[in-house]
């Protein structure tokens, strides 16, 4: 028992702590609000708090909790919608008092079905039984590994029955993991799978593979919610894990609200039942943003080891950089650069190399995907949240005011990106590969000679360069751009995206063909190209209509 001597906001120093760990969870006060010992001199501790400690003051005890920052895992966390430290929001009212206990998740019940006999070996990360009504797809208790010297026979049981005894331990449907410490697996794999989120200028142009990392910077108002929802909506991953850092209310409101209504199109129920949220918005306390990131990490990694692609979009790092900036602040750590912590770019890296394709305890294989948004203030990519994260991350998909404001969605610059895995995605299929350089290549060319267009005029080109400022327009306009709001259009499979590159880029190779015969240019740019820009919003079987119908017309031309 020790006894509270100073407290500055989220930082509560306390004496007397004898026997105490490093990261051990502590009780502070009357009302046992939760805090992490984060610095150790002698008897004297310093403790970071994650709730409210207004009414806390010098001389309050401090009781030892005896354990790590843990979250609870279990049967209820698909499409359930939680706090940073994994605790249900879902009637907790309007506002959130810090003395208010959890839950007890022992009043729920749920169906668990036993997968294996009384006798028989079971490794550890093998699934021992499954529970039904949990979300889809099917949650699976594993066995921590030995004998199974008991299991219970199909029935329903509440979450901290035993319901099995392997290798002499009790197994209940829910357990306790550190969000600190990596879930263990056996090993490692190169991923050469491609993350499908359904935005073409993401498949095409910036891939990335399951189990990889990408960083999401943008300004105000550049769209990073909108594309991140949209992602989490349509990739596809087997579970969601999204994590609304230091948000806005209203918008963390707006993805409970559209995910529990979507229909989900791989299993036809609601995309909210594989889906979990960690809503830690802006007016909740600044620590508990800063321990969201890694329990939500946490509870991708315990959905991956059950062989699942789990994908975490965090929305943004940003906001738990400030958390860890503003505890450094109190604390009198050595700050670096605009304040941040000396130690900000190792725990960015500590949190993106949890993402991976890997082999489990138990033998299957899944994958952590990471997205993580960067919000810098001004729309300034040369701060320092920004430019480490861009040391650790496999992709980058940078998006642009200019674009967003000129109503271009996604707006995600395709010349200030960067994916590092594209060549290796890409190897298996030539043409693949081939239509990636041709479309970026037309794309870097026409943004080139745009800016050259600007100060002699389009007129004063060549027309082969015209031709290229046009193939540069169509490809922004019929490929890139993708509505949000159109049922065809919201979600591109990878081979829609693919017949609709050919298809636009068979419009600017005759084109140019043209235009190598003498056709004037001018009379090219006048003809009606709309059939082919529309062909986004058209059934796939119209996509290559569309473009003949274009073909044709400037076949007339010759």
């Amino acid at each position: 028992m020790g006894t509270v001597t100073r407290v500055n906001g989220p930082l509560v120093e306390v004496e007397g702590l004898t026997g105490a760990a490093m990261f051990e969870l502590v009780g502070l006060g009357p009302h046992g609000l939760p805090g992490e010992i984060v610095s150790l001199r002698g008897d004297r501790a310093t403790v970071q708090a994650y709730e409210y400690t207004g009414g806390l003051y010098p001389g309050h005890s401090v009781e030892h909790r005896g354990s790590p920052l843990s979250a609870l895992l279990g049967p209820h966390l698909l499409g359930g919608v939680f706090d940073g430290l994994l605790r249900p929001l879902t009637g907790a009212g309007m506002w959130l008092d810090p003395a208010t206990p959890v839950p007890a998740y022992s009043a729920r019940v749920w169906r668990f079905t036993p997968l294996v006999e009384e006798g028989r070996a079971a490794g550890p990360g093998t699934a021992i039984g499954s529970v039904e009504s949990a979300g889809s797809p099917p949650y699976l208790v594993l066995s921590p590994g030995g004998e199974v010297s008991a299991i219970r026979p199909a029935g329903i049981y509440s979450a901290d029955a035993q319901v099995a005894v392997v290798g002499g331990a009790e197994v209940t449907l829910v357990r306790r993991r550190p969000v600190r410490q990596a879930l263990p697996y056996v090993s490692r794999l190169e991923s050469v799978i491609p993350f499908t989120t359904g935005q073409r200028v993401i498949d095409l142009l910036l891939p990335v593979p399951l189990g990889g990392t990408v960083a999401v910077p943008g300004g105000f108002g550049t769209g990073k919610t909108v594309l991140l929802q949209q992602i989490a909506k349509w990739c596809e991953a087997d579970v969601v894990v999204y994590i609304g850092c230091g948000e806005r209310g209203n918008e963390m409101a707006d993805v409970v609200a559209e995910l529990g209504e979507l229909t989900d199109p791989r299993t036809g129920g609601r995309l909210g039942e594989r889906t979990v949220v960690i809503a830690n918005t802006s007016n909740m306390p600044m620590m508990a943003r800063e321990a969201s990131i890694y329990t939500g990490v946490t509870v991708a990694e315990h959905f991956r080891d059950m062989g699942y692609d789990v994908v975490v979009i965090a929305d943004s790092t940003s906001r738990w950089a400030e958390g860890r900036r503003e505890f450094a602040s109190r604390s009198g750590a050595l700050p670096a650069e605009e304040g941040y912590p000396a130690d900000l770019a190792s725990a960015l890296a500590a949190f993106y190399e949890r993402a991976g394709r890997v082999t489990t305890l138990g033998g299957a294989t899944g994958s952590v995907t990471i997205i993580g948004a960067v919000s810098p203030p001004g729309g300034d990519l040369t701060e320092p949240v920004t430019t480490q994260t861009e040391r650790f991350v496999r992709a980058l998909w940078a998006l642009d005011r200019d674009l967003a404001y000129a109503r271009h969605y996604p707006a995600v610059s395709w010349g200030g990106s960067f994916s590092r895995d594209a060549d290796v995605l890409l190897a298996g299929s030539p043409d693949g590969a081939a239509r990636r350089a041709r479309v970026a290549g037309l794309l870097d060319e026409a943004g080139r000679l745009a800016t050259l267009a600007e100060l002699v005029g389009a007129a004063a080109l060549p027309a082969r360069e015209r031709v290229v400022l046009l193939g540069g327009r169509l490809l922004r306009e019929g490929f890139l751009r993708q509505s949000s709001l159109s049922l065809l259009d919201a979600f591109c499979r990878p081979g829609r995206t693919a017949m609709l590159a050919d298809a636009l880029l068979a419009v600017i190779d005759r084109c140019q063909d043209l235009v190598d015969h003498g056709i004037p240019v001018a009379s090219i740019e006048e003809r009606d190209f709309s059939p082919v820009l529309r062909a986004k919003d058209a059934a796939e079987e119209e996509i290559m209509a569309r473009r003949d119908t274009v073909l044709d017309d400037l076949e007339t031309l010759r």
